[in-house]
């Protein structure tokens, strides 16, 4: 484990942040379509939207395997040699803001669960008044127009 390796690692590892924030950005842009599309109850946009979102996790996914393989190597490096190293603080801050647009997106998602949940409750509530309407309604119509009688009366008379 030499200082070049160290250095080449953590050059790898800034790499691998770099694509892992552009893909976590158009993430975020994403959850907040999503999040609007929700509060708004445009589903169509929002499945158009998660198929973007899919292809757009499924390439994060695929770099992860990679960057868990470096941050396992520097993990067994003493931090004194790591700090020492000129991409460190850099690195670091991209680690930072790779968590805050995780959290971001995590918190757009909450918000666009919560709208569709409470899409879900309205639908219900009207589909509950419809029913309760219709109900009402059917009543109504038995006492407007009663039965007809049965067919024997007509068979006695007829």
């Amino acid at each position: 484990m030499s200082e070049q390796d160290t250095a080449d690692a953590l050059a790898q590892y800034r790499a691998g942040l770099q694509t892992g924030i552009e893909l976590l950005r158009q993430l975020r842009a994403i959850a907040d379509r999503q999040r609007e599309g929700s509060e708004k109850r445009d589903f169509s946009r929002l499945a158009a939207d998660a198929d973007i979102r899919s292809r757009l996790t499924h390439a994060l996914v695929r770099i992860e395997p990679g960057l868990r393989d470096i941050r396992t190597y520097l993990a067994t490096v003493p931090d004194t040699v790591l700090e020492a190293q000129a991409d460190y603080a850099d690195v670091m801050a991209l680690r930072q803001t790779a968590s805050d647009l995780v959290a971001a997106i995590l918190s757009s998602d909450d918000a666009s669960m919560r709208a569709l949940a409470d899409a879900e409750l309205a639908h219900r509530a009207a589909r509950a008044n419809l029913e309760c309407g219709e109900a009402t309604l059917a009543a109504y119509r038995r006492v407007l127009a009663p039965p007809v009688g049965s067919a024997s009366l007509l068979d006695v008379h007829g």
